[in-house]
Protein backbone atom coordinates (compact mmCIF):
# COMPACT_ATOMS: atom_id res chain seq x y z
CA UNK A 1 0.00 0.00 0.00
CA UNK A 2 1.29 3.32 -0.96
CA UNK A 3 1.74 6.21 1.49
CA UNK A 4 -0.26 9.94 1.17
CA UNK A 5 2.65 11.83 -0.52
CA UNK A 6 3.41 8.82 -3.09
CA UNK A 7 -0.34 8.42 -4.37
CA UNK A 8 -0.51 11.94 -4.60
CA UNK A 9 3.05 13.16 -6.21
CA UNK A 10 4.04 14.68 -3.65
CA UNK A 11 7.67 13.49 -3.26
CA UNK A 12 10.55 14.48 -5.53
CA UNK A 13 11.58 12.05 -7.59
CA UNK A 14 14.34 9.82 -6.82
CA UNK A 15 17.26 9.25 -9.29
CA UNK A 16 17.42 5.90 -11.29
CA UNK A 17 20.41 4.65 -11.56
CA UNK A 18 22.50 1.67 -11.75
CA UNK A 19 24.89 2.54 -9.52
CA UNK A 20 24.40 0.96 -5.72
CA UNK A 21 25.45 3.42 -3.01
CA UNK A 22 26.55 2.35 0.54
CA UNK A 23 22.90 3.33 1.93
CA UNK A 24 21.79 1.16 -1.24
CA UNK A 25 23.89 -1.93 -0.12
CA UNK A 26 22.66 -1.57 3.43
CA UNK A 27 19.19 -2.01 2.90
CA UNK A 28 19.37 -4.38 0.20
CA UNK A 29 21.80 -6.61 2.46
CA UNK A 30 19.31 -6.07 5.67
CA UNK A 31 16.51 -7.60 3.46
CA UNK A 32 18.84 -10.51 3.02
CA UNK A 33 19.59 -10.39 6.38
CA UNK A 34 15.96 -10.96 6.74
CA UNK A 35 16.06 -14.25 5.20
CA UNK A 36 19.21 -16.01 6.87
CA UNK A 37 16.98 -17.95 9.10
CA UNK A 38 15.76 -19.57 5.65
CA UNK A 39 19.34 -20.80 4.79
CA UNK A 40 19.73 -22.87 8.40
CA UNK A 41 18.63 -25.75 6.47
CA UNK A 42 22.03 -25.57 4.44
CA UNK A 43 24.07 -24.38 7.48
CA UNK A 44 22.47 -25.98 10.64
CA UNK A 45 23.47 -24.56 14.02
CA UNK A 46 22.68 -28.14 15.24
CA UNK A 47 21.05 -27.98 18.81
CA UNK A 48 23.25 -29.35 21.91
CA UNK A 49 20.51 -32.50 22.20
CA UNK A 50 21.73 -33.63 18.41
CA UNK A 51 17.98 -33.98 17.22
CA UNK A 52 17.53 -31.00 15.22
CA UNK A 53 18.45 -27.19 13.55
CA UNK A 54 18.15 -24.08 16.01
CA UNK A 55 19.47 -22.10 13.45
CA UNK A 56 21.64 -20.30 11.10
CA UNK A 57 25.26 -21.31 11.99
CA UNK A 58 27.06 -18.29 10.31
CA UNK A 59 30.75 -19.47 10.79
CA UNK A 60 29.60 -22.15 7.93
CA UNK A 61 28.07 -19.70 6.19
CA UNK A 62 30.85 -17.13 6.39
CA UNK A 63 33.13 -19.77 5.64
CA UNK A 64 30.65 -21.21 2.51
CA UNK A 65 30.32 -17.19 1.09
CA UNK A 66 34.79 -16.90 1.10
CA UNK A 67 34.00 -19.61 -2.13
CA UNK A 68 30.77 -18.87 -3.61
CA UNK A 69 30.80 -14.66 -3.66
CA UNK A 70 34.88 -14.24 -2.70
CA UNK A 71 34.05 -10.73 -3.12
CA UNK A 72 31.19 -9.95 -1.06
CA UNK A 73 32.11 -7.17 1.73
CA UNK A 74 33.28 -7.97 4.79
CA UNK A 75 34.18 -6.61 8.81
CA UNK A 76 36.17 -8.48 10.71
CA UNK A 77 36.18 -11.74 8.93
CA UNK A 78 31.62 -11.59 8.82
CA UNK A 79 29.42 -10.72 5.50
CA UNK A 80 28.39 -7.04 6.09
CA UNK A 81 27.69 -3.55 5.20
CA UNK A 82 29.77 -1.22 4.05
CA UNK A 83 30.28 2.31 5.91
CA UNK A 84 30.51 5.74 5.33
CA UNK A 85 32.94 7.78 8.25
CA UNK A 86 33.29 11.53 8.42
CA UNK A 87 36.26 11.44 10.20
CA UNK A 88 37.05 14.97 12.60
CA UNK A 89 38.98 17.99 10.51
CA UNK A 90 38.25 15.68 7.43
CA UNK A 91 36.33 17.80 4.77
CA UNK A 92 35.32 14.54 2.98
CA UNK A 93 33.76 11.25 4.45
CA UNK A 94 36.04 7.91 4.06
CA UNK A 95 33.79 5.72 2.12
CA UNK A 96 34.43 1.14 2.42
CA UNK A 97 34.70 0.30 -1.11
CA UNK A 98 32.66 -2.49 -2.18
CA UNK A 99 31.72 -4.61 -4.79
CA UNK A 100 28.14 -3.70 -5.53
CA UNK A 101 27.45 -6.71 -8.37
CA UNK A 102 28.81 -9.31 -5.50
CA UNK A 103 25.84 -8.02 -3.46
CA UNK A 104 23.76 -8.28 -6.70
CA UNK A 105 24.85 -12.64 -6.69
CA UNK A 106 24.54 -12.20 -3.05
CA UNK A 107 20.17 -11.72 -3.55
CA UNK A 108 20.42 -14.25 -6.25
CA UNK A 109 22.51 -17.07 -3.42
CA UNK A 110 19.56 -16.35 -1.11
CA UNK A 111 16.77 -16.36 -3.29
CA UNK A 112 17.67 -19.55 -4.84
CA UNK A 113 18.66 -21.74 -2.14
CA UNK A 114 16.28 -20.40 0.94
CA UNK A 115 14.45 -23.28 1.99
CA UNK A 116 10.17 -23.02 3.63
CA UNK A 117 10.38 -23.61 7.55
CA UNK A 118 7.37 -26.44 8.02
CA UNK A 119 7.39 -25.95 11.89
CA UNK A 120 9.12 -24.67 14.37
CA UNK A 121 9.12 -25.82 17.64
CA UNK A 122 10.05 -24.13 21.21
CA UNK A 123 12.95 -25.88 22.93
CA UNK A 124 12.42 -24.63 26.61
CA UNK A 125 15.42 -26.44 28.12
CA UNK A 126 17.72 -24.74 25.48
CA UNK A 127 15.47 -21.77 25.53
CA UNK A 128 15.44 -21.36 21.51
CA UNK A 129 13.13 -22.92 18.39
CA UNK A 130 14.11 -25.96 16.83
CA UNK A 131 13.34 -25.91 12.96
CA UNK A 132 12.22 -28.01 10.52
CA UNK A 133 12.17 -27.65 6.54
CA UNK A 134 10.61 -29.28 3.47
CA UNK A 135 11.94 -28.99 0.02
CA UNK A 136 9.35 -26.18 -0.78
CA UNK A 137 10.40 -22.19 -1.19
CA UNK A 138 7.40 -20.03 -1.16
CA UNK A 139 9.31 -18.06 1.13
CA UNK A 140 11.17 -17.26 -2.75
CA UNK A 141 8.20 -15.40 -3.39
CA UNK A 142 8.26 -12.81 -0.59
CA UNK A 143 11.80 -12.18 -0.80
CA UNK A 144 11.16 -11.13 -4.56
CA UNK A 145 8.55 -8.75 -3.51
CA UNK A 146 10.91 -7.43 -0.58
CA UNK A 147 14.20 -6.79 -2.93
CA UNK A 148 12.04 -5.50 -5.66
CA UNK A 149 10.15 -2.55 -3.22
CA UNK A 150 13.67 -2.19 -1.77
CA UNK A 151 15.17 -1.99 -5.56
CA UNK A 152 12.17 0.70 -6.31
CA UNK A 153 12.46 2.54 -2.97
CA UNK A 154 16.56 3.24 -3.55
CA UNK A 155 15.84 4.26 -7.13
CA UNK A 156 17.87 1.11 -8.53
CA UNK A 157 17.30 -0.50 -11.92
CA UNK A 158 16.98 -3.97 -11.30
CA UNK A 159 14.52 -6.47 -10.58
CA UNK A 160 14.46 -10.20 -9.12
CA UNK A 161 12.64 -12.05 -11.53
CA UNK A 162 10.32 -15.04 -10.79
CA UNK A 163 13.29 -17.18 -12.15
CA UNK A 164 15.33 -16.08 -9.10
CA UNK A 165 17.52 -13.90 -10.96
CA UNK A 166 18.78 -10.05 -10.56
CA UNK A 167 17.77 -8.33 -14.28
CA UNK A 168 18.42 -4.98 -14.86
CA UNK A 169 15.79 -2.10 -16.23
CA UNK A 170 16.56 -0.36 -19.44
CA UNK A 171 14.70 2.63 -19.40
CA UNK A 172 14.93 2.94 -22.97
CA UNK A 173 14.80 -0.54 -23.79
CA UNK A 174 12.67 -1.41 -27.11
CA UNK A 175 12.92 -4.92 -26.45
CA UNK A 176 9.22 -6.52 -25.25
CA UNK A 177 7.57 -9.54 -24.59
CA UNK A 178 6.01 -9.52 -27.92
CA UNK A 179 10.01 -9.38 -29.59
CA UNK A 180 11.24 -12.14 -27.25
CA UNK A 181 8.02 -14.70 -28.45
CA UNK A 182 9.12 -13.72 -32.06
CA UNK A 183 12.75 -14.69 -31.28
CA UNK A 184 11.86 -18.01 -29.89
CA UNK A 185 9.45 -18.84 -32.94
CA UNK A 186 12.41 -18.46 -35.44
CA UNK A 187 12.77 -21.74 -37.17
CA UNK A 188 16.56 -21.43 -37.87
CA UNK A 189 18.24 -22.83 -34.72
CA UNK A 190 21.87 -20.96 -35.36
CA UNK A 191 19.47 -17.55 -35.38
CA UNK A 192 17.92 -18.18 -32.82
CA UNK A 193 20.07 -19.63 -30.15
CA UNK A 194 22.03 -16.62 -30.63
CA UNK A 195 19.29 -14.01 -30.21
CA UNK A 196 18.14 -15.91 -27.00
CA UNK A 197 21.67 -15.30 -25.79
CA UNK A 198 22.35 -11.80 -26.66
CA UNK A 199 18.76 -10.65 -24.61
CA UNK A 200 19.83 -13.05 -22.03
CA UNK A 201 23.31 -11.20 -21.39
CA UNK A 202 21.45 -7.65 -22.55
CA UNK A 203 19.38 -7.62 -19.30
CA UNK A 204 22.30 -9.22 -17.01
CA UNK A 205 23.43 -6.35 -14.43
CA UNK A 206 27.33 -7.14 -15.10
CA UNK A 207 29.00 -4.92 -17.61
CA UNK A 208 30.51 -7.91 -19.25
CA UNK A 209 27.72 -9.43 -20.28
CA UNK A 210 26.48 -6.30 -21.69
CA UNK A 211 29.62 -5.96 -23.75
CA UNK A 212 28.84 -9.47 -24.46
CA UNK A 213 25.14 -8.92 -25.84
CA UNK A 214 26.22 -6.54 -27.98
CA UNK A 215 28.46 -8.96 -30.15
CA UNK A 216 25.91 -11.57 -29.94
CA UNK A 217 23.15 -9.57 -31.05
CA UNK A 218 25.84 -7.81 -33.69
CA UNK A 219 26.71 -12.16 -34.59
CA UNK A 220 23.01 -13.00 -35.06
CA UNK A 221 23.01 -9.94 -37.56
CA UNK A 222 25.55 -11.22 -39.49
CA UNK A 223 23.91 -14.76 -39.48
CA UNK A 224 20.59 -13.13 -40.62
CA UNK A 225 21.74 -12.29 -43.61
CA UNK A 226 22.46 -15.86 -44.54
CA UNK A 227 19.03 -16.94 -43.66
CA UNK A 228 17.97 -18.67 -46.94
CA UNK A 229 20.64 -21.26 -47.39
CA UNK A 230 19.87 -21.73 -51.08
CA UNK A 231 21.16 -18.32 -51.93
CA UNK A 232 24.66 -16.65 -51.38
CA UNK A 233 24.82 -13.95 -48.39
CA UNK A 234 24.18 -11.05 -50.49
CA UNK A 235 21.29 -12.51 -52.22
CA UNK A 236 19.60 -13.66 -49.14
CA UNK A 237 19.90 -10.75 -47.32
CA UNK A 238 18.62 -8.75 -50.49
CA UNK A 239 15.67 -10.97 -49.84
CA UNK A 240 14.75 -9.98 -46.68
CA UNK A 241 15.31 -6.72 -47.61
CA UNK A 242 12.72 -7.03 -50.46
CA UNK A 243 10.16 -8.80 -48.30
CA UNK A 244 10.51 -6.19 -45.55
CA UNK A 245 9.75 -3.31 -47.86
CA UNK A 246 7.22 -5.51 -49.58
CA UNK A 247 8.81 -4.56 -53.19
CA UNK A 248 8.33 -0.51 -52.73
CA UNK A 249 11.81 0.62 -53.82
CA UNK A 250 12.24 3.85 -51.01
CA UNK A 251 11.66 1.06 -48.18
CA UNK A 252 14.33 -0.88 -50.24
CA UNK A 253 16.38 2.06 -50.23
CA UNK A 254 15.92 2.52 -46.60
CA UNK A 255 16.86 -0.80 -45.37
CA UNK A 256 19.46 -1.40 -47.79
CA UNK A 257 20.84 1.53 -46.13
CA UNK A 258 20.65 0.45 -42.34
CA UNK A 259 21.85 -3.01 -43.41
CA UNK A 260 24.84 -1.34 -44.59
CA UNK A 261 25.20 0.86 -41.82
CA UNK A 262 24.90 -1.78 -39.39
CA UNK A 263 27.59 -3.92 -41.01
CA UNK A 264 30.04 -1.14 -41.00
CA UNK A 265 29.41 0.00 -37.25
CA UNK A 266 30.07 -4.42 -36.57
CA UNK A 267 33.24 -3.70 -38.54
CA UNK A 268 34.36 -0.42 -37.27
CA UNK A 269 33.48 -0.58 -33.61
CA UNK A 270 35.33 -3.08 -31.05
CA UNK A 271 32.57 -4.93 -31.32
CA UNK A 272 32.99 -8.19 -33.30
CA UNK A 273 36.59 -7.57 -34.02
CA UNK A 274 39.42 -6.36 -31.81
CA UNK A 275 42.13 -5.03 -33.96
CA UNK A 276 44.09 -2.08 -32.58
CA UNK A 277 42.44 0.30 -35.39
CA UNK A 278 39.19 -0.35 -33.97
CA UNK A 279 37.40 2.32 -31.94
CA UNK A 280 37.31 1.62 -28.58
CA UNK A 281 33.48 1.26 -26.60
CA UNK A 282 34.13 3.29 -23.31
CA UNK A 283 31.14 4.66 -21.96
CA UNK A 284 29.21 1.51 -20.71
CA UNK A 285 25.97 3.26 -21.71
CA UNK A 286 26.90 2.92 -25.53
CA UNK A 287 26.51 -0.60 -25.60
CA UNK A 288 22.80 -0.26 -25.15
CA UNK A 289 22.79 2.28 -27.83
CA UNK A 290 24.37 -0.61 -30.12
CA UNK A 291 22.05 -3.41 -28.66
CA UNK A 292 18.83 -1.28 -29.71
CA UNK A 293 19.75 -0.18 -32.72
CA UNK A 294 20.69 -3.34 -34.40
CA UNK A 295 17.57 -5.30 -32.54
CA UNK A 296 15.39 -2.88 -34.02
CA UNK A 297 16.17 -3.80 -37.57
CA UNK A 298 16.79 -7.71 -36.69
CA UNK A 299 13.31 -7.36 -34.39
CA UNK A 300 11.28 -6.40 -37.57
CA UNK A 301 13.39 -8.22 -40.14
CA UNK A 302 12.21 -11.56 -38.53
CA UNK A 303 8.73 -11.06 -38.71
CA UNK A 304 9.20 -11.31 -42.56
CA UNK A 305 11.32 -14.71 -42.06
CA UNK A 306 9.51 -17.33 -44.37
Amino acid sequence: MSLYTERHGMRTPIERTHSISIKAYSRLFDCCSRYFEYLAWRYPEECPDGNSCCGLDYDKFDMDMEFEIPTLFRRNGRISKPQSIQLPFEDEPINDKFDQYALIDLIEFVAQNIRDITRKSYHSFFRHDDLFFGETNEIAGKFIEEINRAFQQTGLLYQLTINLEVERIEETAILTEKMEKDIRAIKEPGLRELLIMAVQKHKSPYPNDQKDAVEKIWDAFERLKTYYTNKNKRESADQIIGDMADGKDEYIELFTAEFKLLTEIGNNYRIRHHETNKIDITDIRHYDYFFNRCLALIGTAIQYLQ
